[in-house]
């Protein structure tokens, strides 16, 4: 079967994940995931158990989530456009590392603040939590700033899986308002380069529910229950050939 991203709307870190699949330029679909209501349900926990986007349907029905996973799934295939690297080389280990700075760092800098926004608090709470969350975003860009200096793209001079990671994650600054991105030259540098790509103009305008057309794979967008049902028959057939 054609493989199925599952996605998370509003502002999901799947984002990177649509971008990544578009610069792959190989065929896929989209299912549109809305967080909180239906990521959480029993209808997609049958696709990911943890309750969370992004989850990625492959060919034969496998899933996989995470999106460290996906990213390096998509990478994997798209070595020839430099995604991704072969494994057991010196890239591959730097990719490996600059998506787990973006996994947990970088990533995790914004956990204080998307609580404060998810959950009620006090004021006392919530000024604490601001606080402490502006401290992570801004030690995190200091630090991601430095790591990309004056390079083209985080691992040289062509865009990989990690860059369309950042693509979906580096806009929570701008949601959440803590920092200027401004004040770090390098990243907002990048930031802006990504903006003018086709394929994350795709994903933006995918998001917002907008009639954008892909620029590369994108074959059509799929239900949840449509989804399952393939998912479903594809596994009974790998099943049945094993």
């Amino acid at each position: 079967m054609t493989p199925i991203l599952f996605y998370g709307v509003p502002s999901g870190c799947s984002f990177g994940s649509i971008v990544a699949l578009e610069w792959l330029g190989q065929p896929y679909r989209l299912c549109r995931i809305d967080m909180p209501d239906v990521v959480t349900s029993e209808a997609f926990r049958r696709i990911n158990p943890v309750g969370e986007t992004p989850a990625l349907a492959t060919e034969s029905g496998a899933i996989v989530t995470e999106s460290m996973a996906i990213l390096n799934w998509i990478g994997a295939r798209g070595m020839e456009h430099g995604l991704g690297f072969a494994q057991g080389t010196e890239a591959f280990d730097r990719l490996n590392r600059m998506l787990g700075y973006l996994n947990t760092t970088f990533f995790g800098a914004f956990a204080p603040l998307w609580h404060l926004y998810e959950h009620a608090s006090d004021d006392t709470a919530k000024a604490v939590l601001r606080e402490y969350g502006a401290v992570k975003v801004r030690k995190a860009h200091e630090q991601l700033d430095a790591m990309l200096g004056d390079g083209q793209w985080l691992l040289g001079d062509r865009p990989s899986v990690a860059d369309a990671y950042f693509a979906g994650i580096a806009r929570w600054t701008d949601y959440h308002g803590v920092v200027s991105r401004s004040d770090y030259r390098n990243l907002d540098r990048l930031y802006r380069k990504l903006q003018a790509d086709p394929a994350v103009r795709f994903a933006h305008g995918g998001e917002a529910g907008e009639p954008v057309r892909s620029a590369a794979g994108l074959v059509d967008q799929i239900g949840l229950d449509e989804a399952w049902l393939e998912i479903a028959a594809a596994q009974r057939e790998r099943l049945t050939r094993a």
